[in-house]
């Protein structure tokens, strides 16, 4: 006859039984407060967060957001407030560049961008096909990319609100060296450019 070496399970501790209880509480109110969040979002008017990019469509652009829309950027990008974050944000993006350089990316996009691109360029990345559009749909499309544009201050915005910032001017004037003060001028006063190069 075989002896049965199976130990006995343990029982929960009562710290442990604690723990996992109030973590299971917190997991409910959490999905709870999503489910009230999302509910509220799609059944209210104004919206739950104050808006901090803006639109307004050239007759081109709009034909622009036509061609965006059909040919399934959003399903990476997030422009107008629609679509995924797969990929970078566009909302905003013409107060950082201009159409010129939109069209430039859209066109060449590895010899335009700074970095390494995730999916433009040559096969077998996944959007190779912009490139391959019409060049009718791509300057369309650069305009209407050039007509989302953000507020100072905004996260999208190369430019910080004006404004003064009690903590950072104390912070300057604790460790910055006097002649910087010459030097360098402060950043929020800095008027917000559309420029052809990254930021």
């Amino acid at each position: 006859m075989k002896e049965d070496n199976k130990k006995p399970k343990q029982k929960l501790k009562t710290g442990e039984k604690l723990l996992f209880i109030v973590s299971g509480v917190f997991v409910v109110l959490g999905i709870i407060a999503f489910g009230i969040m999302q509910y509220v979002m799609a059944t209210s008017d104004k919206p739950i967060f104050k808006q901090h990019t803006h639109f307004d469509l050239s007759e081109i652009g709009q034909k622009g957001s036509q061609i965006y829309r059909h040919n399934a950027c959003s399903e990476c990008h997030r422009a107008m407030s629609e679509g995924t974050n797969m990929g970078n944000s566009l909302d905003g993006i013409g107060t950082r560049h201009d159409a010129v350089w939109i069209e430039q990316f859209l066109n060449h996009p590895e010899e335009t961008y700074p970095h390494r691109t995730m999916d433009h360029g040559p096969k077998p990345k996944q959007a190779y096909y912009v490139a391959e559009l019409p060049k009718e749909d791509i300057h369309a499309m650069a305009i209407f990319l050039s007509e989302l544009k953000s507020d100072k201050g905004s996260s999208s915005s190369p430019v910080p609100p004006k404004g003064e910032s009690p903590f950072i001017d104390q912070m300057v004037k604790t460790w910055a060296p006097e002649e910087w003060k010459h030097k360098y001028k402060d950043i929020r006063d800095k008027e917000p450019q559309t420029t052809g190069a990254a930021e």
